[in-house]
């Protein structure tokens, strides 16, 4: 079991939804920060230190909640620059949006997407998908080595 509190990076321009997942992680004792970023282009500056993220701390993300309807550049874009750098491609990845489109998903899981969740609409429903997410993948999933 992964006992390092590795960052969580979420990737949501939808300001109710970072403050719902925020209550969520802090509601389940999910203790990792959190970094957000509010559009596709913040994603890979943060990923690959550039802009204000140059001075961010070492290290890659535990995983990634990344939304598709972004501004700047949407979450498919974000997600096929992650899968073809050399140093984020073993990144986990978790598509966390409302779109059910099948082209969505298929370009989704296409590209080598960890997982695929539609938001719930329920506020309980979406504190407890933000829970088990949370707990999976930062706390018992093992992530990547660095490349």
């Amino acid at each position: 079991m992964n006992i390092s509190l590795n960052k969580i990076l979420l990737v949501e321009d939808n300001i109710n939804d970072v403050e719902l997942a925020m209550e969520a992680f802090s509601e389940n004792n999910i203790a990792n920060t959190v970094d957000v970023v509010r559009d596709g282009e913040e994603a890979l500056e943060y990923l690959k230190y550039k802009g204000k993220f140059s001075s961010r701390s070492s290290g890659n993300p535990v995983v990634i909640f990344l939304d598709i309807n972004l501004p700047k550049i949407n979450g498919i874009e974000v997600l096929k620059a992650i899968r073809t750098d050399h140093k984020l491609k073993l990144i986990p990845v978790v598509i966390f949006t409302s779109s059910r489109e099948e082209k969505d998903l298929f370009a989704s899981y296409s590209l080598g997407v960890n997982a695929y969740v539609v938001k719930p609409i329920d506020f309980n429903e979406f504190v407890i998908a933000v829970r088990s997410l949370g707990l999976f993948w930062a706390i018992i999933n093992e992530p990547p080595p660095e490349l």
